[in-house]
């Protein structure tokens, strides 16, 4: 009986001490679940339990059956189990139970401890995130304040347990390598959740800085500028978590010697990533500076500012062109390349492609001269192409240096090469003529005809700010069999005579059938 209950008791010290250690991994588990940095999902992290515990409890369970069968043997062999055990148990040193069971006591108190710390570090932490959100309701996001002070409770939470166990690993005279490496994991731990309660710190000071710089922006102060500036914020964003991230691994390789080296790399990511969004900004700010100075003057003629527009997005290319070619020319010093060869051989295979793509060069080439003869500008109506070719015609949407877009008045864009724009009419220099054609019978008044047209121009003159001068009859064009065709002109702004030629088309037709006169067709055209 004595020998059964002595079974008994090992085998159910050995369940204790497995179920112990399979609920530890479990809630091991549960806090990396809680460590974004990790980004397991929570299937994974499930499975990944189940098959820990499973192997804990096979083990615990193989080790019972090795303990049931070490005893059936021991009982085979005549030995007295409870005089086997107590002789076991006299040869382990008294003072190793003394120093168990004060390494327990610590364990349990240090545990308890710390369980009750953060419990109050959880209370200051709801307080101190209701405060925030009520310094400044409308400026601050609720819910990036609400995920720093979640995400610093978390890390506050893992790191004390991680000291818990590397403190009970001291306790109970584990092998000093285990605290070693407790230790490196401690550190590792800190620097990543550190890192990532960094950037949810700056994430939230952002917001607030975003929604004060619109609260507080005005026509008088430098930030009425923010708002050309805000599509810039995300881009920030993206660039100081990737600084951060850089950070963060630079410390964690400080931290394993066998890969230590690499952390030289850290800073030289850090200095590329800095130079891009110093580029983007330097880039965003000159563009700004420049269209603020070539809009400034108020009093800007139709002709002046269609010609910066044209010029404003050339500008803006080279611009960006120049910096990119800057940024990529440091990139290249940081990583420690020479430049200079490459540009050698960038130079040749330039002249290589240069010699073969003559049509690139007639395209570039042209595009200046346009630019700079003033053909024609961003905004004004054109017809262009060759003669054998398909006419273009439409508004100039963009002058760019290989290529012209223009939309024409059905709504299709026109995308036509520079050097092959041909020919070109330009329908918005200083005036244009809406020219319409009015068939009439032979048998009408043209003297009553002509006074219904001059009355038409005047009422046309008085009523819309792009006519420049009233409709005048310049004559009868034809002779048909049974009417005459006249020709009226009106003086225009540039580029308005197709609205111009359908109001006067309408207003004849309603004024000269009022009239008794018959309207048998119309039809128009137009010229400069």
């Amino acid at each position: 009986m004595n020998n059964l209950l002595i079974i008994l008791a090992e085998v159910g010290l050995v369940i204790v001490i497995f179920l112990f250690i399979a609920w530890l991994i479990a809630n091991l588990l549960k806090i990396l679940a809680k460590f974004s940095i990790l980004n397991f999902e929570n299937n994974r992290i499930r499975i990944l339990r189940r098959n820990l515990i499973g192997l804990v409890l096979l083990v615990g369970f193989l080790l019972c059956i090795f303990l049931v069968a070490g005893n059936v043997f021991l009982i085979y062999r005549g030995e007295d189990l409870q005089q086997y055990t107590l002789d076991l148990i006299r040869r382990i040193p008294s003072g190793f139970w003394v120093t168990l069971g004060i390494g327990i006591a610590k364990c349990v108190g240090i545990i308890i401890v710390a369980a009750l710390g953060l419990k109050v570090i959880q209370y200051c932490q709801k307080i101190a995130s209701t405060r925030a959100k009520n310094i400044d309701k409308s400026t601050a996001d609720d819910e990036s304040i609400d995920a720093f002070f979640n995400a610093l409770y978390q890390r506050i939470k893992g790191g004390t347990w991680i000291w818990v166990i590397i403190n009970c690993s001291q306790f109970l005279k584990l092998p000093v390598i285990v605290s070693e490496y407790l230790y490196i994991g401690l550190r590792i731990y800190l620097i990543i959740g550190v890192g990532l309660l960094i950037l949810k710190a700056i994430a939230a000071i952002v917001d607030t800085l975003d929604a004060l710089s619109v609260r507080y922006s005005s026509p008088d102060n430098l930030l009425r500028f923010y708002d050309r500036l805000q599509h810039l914020i995300p881009f920030l964003k993206r660039c100081l978590e990737f600084v951060l991230y850089v950070c963060m691994a630079t410390l964690v390789t400080q931290q394993i010697e066998s890969i230590a080296k690499m952390s030289d790399f850290g800073l030289r990511i850090i200095k590329i990533i800095a130079m891009i969004f110093l580029s983007q900004v330097i880039f965003e700010v000159i563009y700004l500076v420049v269209e603020e100075i070539v809009f400034k003057e108020q009093n800007l003629t139709d002709i002046q500012r269609s010609r910066r527009l044209t010029l404003i997005p050339l500008f803006r290319s080279l611009l960006q062109y120049l910096i990119y070619f800057t940024v990529g020319i440091s990139i290249l010093y940081t990583l420690d390349i020479n430049p200079a060869p490459i540009l050698a051989g960038a130079g040749i295979v330039g002249i290589a492609v240069g010699l073969g793509a003559q049509a690139l060069i007639n395209d570039i080439v042209s595009g200046f001269f346009i630019l700079f003869e003033n053909y024609y500008l961003v905004g004004d109506y054109v017809e262009a192409g060759k003669a054998e070719e398909k006419v273009v015609e439409g508004v100039v949407e963009a002058i760019e240096l290989r290529t012209t877009r223009i939309r024409h008045p059905n709504g299709q864009l026109q995308i036509i090469r520079n050097g092959e724009m041909g020919s070109i009419t330009n329908y918005s220099k200083e005036y244009i003529f809406a020219l319409v054609e009015v068939v009439v019978p032979y048998d009408a008044n043209l003297g009553h005809v002509y006074q219904i047209i001059e009355k038409i121009g005047q009422h046309l003159k008085a009523n819309y700010l792009d006519v420049l001068e009233p409709t005048q009859v310049d004559g009868i064009e034809t002779l048909g069999e049974s009417n005459l065709m006249l020709r009226t002109l009106t003086k225009v702004k540039p580029g308005k005579h197709l609205q111009i030629q359908r109001i006067l088309r309408k207003m004849f037709i309603k004024v000269l059938l009022q009239k008794g006169i018959l309207v048998p067709a119309s039809r128009e055209s137009s010229e400069d």
